[in-house]
């Protein structure tokens, strides 16, 4: 492809107060996150245009249902979310299924996936998605990287940093994508096929502000424990590949 690239965000949830007064919602939050990519990446063809080379619009595929049409857009991308990706109210079947239609009846529009909008990736693909029996991950934590997630993410060394904030999993990798990580609470970590589909569970779009935020809000209603809480919070600081991840999804979509 060739920039601009139109990237349609495809909003999945609500941040809270502190992270939506900053960022307006989590299109924003990915704004900020594939312009640090794109500034990192120094590819000619983004820093020779406009906008570092990105046209960014966003869609609420909770409240109102909004999408956008494909002839408009060359990617779409499907944030996180405090939803369950195996359960099925109305707007996440809408969602599954304008998500299987992007993957398999056109081949122009790629689709990136991240955390919620990764496992709606694998039920779209007829995959499950349930609950992990090794309980949360959360804050930064490592990863494992297969051969093809080190070429990707062009990490050195075998691990991978991210933030994460998930006790969802999905099961087992659809037959026809390429692995790219896994962790002992998730096997499934990240997803690939050339030119159509890239995924990671974990949360290349968070910082530690986001997290902190989330993991405040979690404890004080009683779903993070003090213990769980403490441990999140002491590598809510640590270092975290989310721009590296960033620069994959441009490359990705850069592809030809």
């Amino acid at each position: 492809m060739k920039p601009p690239l139109r990237i349609a965000i495809l909003e999945c949830d609500t941040p809270l107060d502190q992270t939506r007064h900053k960022y307006g919602g989590y299109g924003g939050v990915f704004k900020a996150l594939l312009e640090a990519g794109a500034i990192a990446l120094n590819d000619p063809a983004l820093s020779s245009s406009p906008n570092h080379g990105l046209h960014i619009t966003h869609f609420d595929v909770v409240n109102t249902e909004q999408y956008p049409a494909l002839d408009d857009i060359d990617a779409v991308l499907l944030t996180g979310s405090r939803a369950n990706a195996f359960d099925n109210p109305p707007w996440n079947v809408k969602l599954i299924e304008f998500t299987r239609k992007v993957l398999e009846e056109q081949d122009r529009v790629r689709v990136i996936g991240v955390c919620y909008g990764h496992q709606i990736m694998g039920r779209a693909l007829g995959m499950k998605v349930d609950r992990s029996y090794a309980g949360w991950e959360i804050s930064v934590m490592p990863m494992e990287l297969t051969e093809k997630g080190k070429e990707l993410f062009k990490i050195d060394g075998k691990t991978m940093e991210l933030h994460q904030m998930h006790r969802d999993i999905l099961l087992e990798y659809p037959d026809d994508v390429e692995k790219l990580a896994s962790s002992p609470r998730c096997y499934v970590q990240g997803m690939y096929k050339k030119n159509k589909l890239i995924t990671v569970q974990g949360h290349p779009e968070f910082n530690h502000e986001i997290v902190t935020e989330l993991l405040n809000a979690r404890h004080d209603v009683g779903v993070f424990d003090d213990t769980m809480y403490s441990d999140g919070m002491e590598r809510v600081k640590k270092h975290h590949d989310g721009v590296k991840v960033s620069q994959a999804f441009l490359r990705f979509l850069l592809d030809d």
